[in-house]
């Protein structure tokens, strides 16, 4: 198969995988958090799902990605997530980026763009997953901008809410 196609087969495994991690995202901005979800899959499986607890935990590092880290390892009893997925409802920021590099995940995928977050008010600090990976030369693989309309869609719910808090 040329490098450029992705069987159906894969395609669907990302779309159901994703939709986790963006429920997970919906089900966060429900219990007053940041519209961010992430979902570790290894062996087609669903190891730790995860939302932004940056709010509940008063801790700037619980980013939805970071906390299903966290889980992940807890879950398997190690530190290394290699032969792992992470699906991130948004593009991880440089932080989470480095854990994901940090734990071995191979694969990134990712639906709203750092600059989709932005948009909203984060600061995300304007460093794709793409010159992360030019810069560090960190080996994972990304595919980003999987159901990307759906993830924007939880920013804009969010940004409707009257108790909505960013950082």
């Amino acid at each position: 198969m040329p490098p450029f196609m992705v069987n159906a087969a894969v395609i669907d495994s990302r779309r159901k995988f994703m939709a986790m991690a963006i429920e997970k995202s919906r089900e966060g901005v429900g219990r007053g958090q940041t519209p961010f979800g992430a979902c570790i899959v290894k062996g087609g499986e669903a190891v730790s799902c995860a939302h932004n607890r940056v709010w509940e935990t008063t801790d700037i590092t619980a980013h939805a990605e970071v906390v299903a880290i966290r889980e992940a390892c807890a879950k398997l009893e190690t530190v290394d997530l290699r032969g792992c997925t992470i699906y991130s409802s948004t593009e991880p920021c440089p932080m989470c980026f480095s854990a994901i590099h940090w734990a071995g995940i191979g694969e990134i995928v990712f639906g709203a763009s750092i600059a989709d977050a932005a948009r909203f008010g984060f600061r995300e600090l304007e460093i794709s997953n793409d010159k992360m990976l030019e810069l560090g030369g960190a080996n994972v693989a990304v595919v980003g901008g999987v159901m990307a309309t759906e993830a924007v869609e939880v920013f804009e719910d969010w940004s409707r809410r009257n108790d909505r808090r960013s950082y």
